[in-house]
């Protein structure tokens, strides 16, 4: 599929690949993530396993805060640097050295204290301001090789 014109186009063609329950979930986490940092950079990946959103301060992925992560199995939130948060609930799920996450089964799991306060502490840790200007999406990458975005029955 040739990309089309603007990274809004591009971006509605990505998560039109994923099926419709699936895509609902994406769209609401985004609209909830963009409202509560409309400043941040939104770097967009359709990569081969994950459909990745992340939110940023600059273009620079390793300043990522948090992602938006979809696969056909379902959409979670990504803490690129979850491993040095504090999580009092337990929330957070992964072993890794630095990335955790939490699975998104709706975009209403993103109004919960203990998610909001997650988001507020990946925010806060930070090694680089929130622009003060309007944000954008980027389109970063785009694999020509993908593994399925929707179930198969």
């Amino acid at each position: 599929m040739p990309p089309s014109n603007t990274p809004a186009q591009q971006l509605a063609g990505f998560i039109a690949k994923f099926d419709p329950a699936v895509a609902r979930v994406i769209r609401a986490a985004r609209r909830t993530l963009r409202r509560r940092v409309p400043t941040a950079i939104e770097i967009v990946y359709d990569n081969y396993n994950f459909f990745v959103i992340g939110f940023s301060p600059t273009e620079r992925p390793s300043d990522t805060m948090f992602s938006i992560a979809a696969a056909a199995n379902g959409v979670g939130l990504s803490f690129y640097h979850g491993a040095t948060l504090p999580d009092p609930s337990g929330v957070l799920l992964g072993s890794g050295k630095q990335n955790r996450f939490i699975r998104l089964p709706s975009a209403a799991v993103l109004d919960t204290p203990p998610v909001e306060a997650l988001l507020q502490a990946a925010m806060a840790q930070s090694r680089r301001p929130l622009p003060t200007t309007d944000g954008y999406t980027i389109i970063k990458s785009v694999s020509a090789k993908q593994r399925p975005r929707r179930t198969t029955r």
